[in-house]
C-alpha cells in the first residue's frame, strides 16, 4: 500500500512543504528507485517483488508526477533543486545512503545523487543527459507528443485500446519493446500518468540544457541500456561509459526504454548486481 511523507525544504521564498508519494516493500539495504518524466512509480511493479527479497525498498512518485503534488510556487523542477529534495525525502523516510536505481529522468537524478556522495551504489536504466543536440530534440519531441496523444484521448477510448495488444502497442510501444506485456490495468494507469503529470512541462523545459558532464568516482556505478530503446538510442550508453569510466555498461538485450516490464528477471539482476 502506498504512503506519503511530507517534510520542509527550502524554497525561493523561504521553508516550504513538499509531499512525496512512495511503495515501500522488502528487507535489507536500503534501495531507491526513480522512475522517468510522465511515469509514476508503478513502472517498478514488475520488478519490485523481486528486488524486495534482498532491500528495503523504496519506489517513489516524484514530485509533480504519479500522486505526489507538484514542488511549491517557484521551485524549479531543475536537478539542482529535485536532488535536494530527493536527499530531504530519504532524511525524512531515515534512508541513509540508500542505493538508488533510475530509469530514464530517473537514471540522470541517481548519477547526480551519486555525484553528491548522498548514496551507496548508482545503477541508470537509459539514463537522460547523455543526448546530442538533436537526439535530445527527437526524444522531447516524441515525448511532447505521446502527452499530446494522452490529453486528446478520452479515458473510454484508452480503457478501449487497453484491452487489446494491438491497442496497448499503440499507446507503449515508444517506450516498452513488449509492449504486449503490460496489463490493460497498468497501461490505462500510465497513460493517465502521463497526462496528469503536473511537472511535466516545467521538467521538460529543464532538461533542454542538461548534459551529464562529471565523472563519478565516490560510489559504484551501473549504466544499462535496451537494445531496442527508441527514445534515448543505445549508442547514448557509449557516451556515458565515457564519460564514467569506471561505471559497469550493461547491454538489456530485446528491452526498450523503460525495461522493467520488457525482462524483469534481467533487469532485476542488474539492480541487485549493481547494489552490492
Amino acid at each position: 500500500m502506498s504512503a506519503q511523507i511530507s517534510f520542509t525544504v527550502q524554497t525561493p521564498a523561504g521553508p516550504g512543504t513538499v509531499s512525496v508519494t512512495y511503495e515501500r516493500r522488502g528487507a535489507g539495504e536500503p534501495l531507491l528507485l526513480l522512475h522517468g518524466i510522465g511515469h509514476h512509480w508503478q513502472a517498478w511493479e514488475p520488478v519490485l517483488d523481486i528486488l524486495a527479497t534482498e532491500r528495503d525498498v523504496v519506489a517513489v512518485d516524484l514530485p509533480g508526477f504519479g500522486t505526489s503534488p507538484a514542488l511549491p510556487d517557484g521551485c524549479a523542477y531543475d536537478l539542482s533543486t529535485v536532488v535536494p529534495v530527493l536527499g530531504a525525502f530519504c532524511e525524512a523516510l531515515g534512508l541513509e545512503r540508500p542505493h538508488v536505481a533510475g530509469n530514464s529522468l530517473g537514471g540522470l537524478l541517481a548519477l547526480e545523487l551519486g555525484r553528491e556522495k548522498l548514496v551507496r551504489s548508482v545503477t541508470a536504466l537509459s539514463p537522460a543527459g547523455f543526448w546530442s543536440e538533436s537526439e535530445r530534440r527527437y526524444a522531447f519531441g516524441t515525448l511532447r507528443a505521446m502527452r499530446a496523444a494522452a490529453l486528446s484521448m478520452p479515458v473510454p477510448l484508452i480503457e478501449r485500446l487497453s484491452r487489446s495488444a494491438a491497442g496497448r502497442t499503440a499507446l507503449t510501444s515508444t517506450i516498452y519493446a513488449r509492449p504486449g506485456r503490460r496489463s490493460p490495468e497498468a497501461v490505462v494507469a500510465e497513460t493517465l500518468a502521463l497526462r496528469e503529470a503536473t511537472g511535466f512541462r516545467e521538467t521538460l523545459e529543464a532538461g533542454r540544457t542538461v548534459m551529464f558532464g562529471d565523472d563519478i568516482t565516490a560510489v559504484p556505478v551501473t549504466v544499462a541500456w535496451g537494445t531496442r530503446d527508441r527514445l534515448l538510442l543505445r549508442r547514448q550508453g557509449v557516451r556515458a561509459k565515457q564519460t564514467v569510466p569506471g561505471a559497469r555498461l550493461v547491454r538489456l538485450p530485446g528491452c526498450g526504454h523503460v525495461p522493467m516490464s520488457d525482462d524483469p528477471a534481467l533487469v532485476a539482476r542488474v539492480i541487485l548486481d549493481g547494489s552490492r
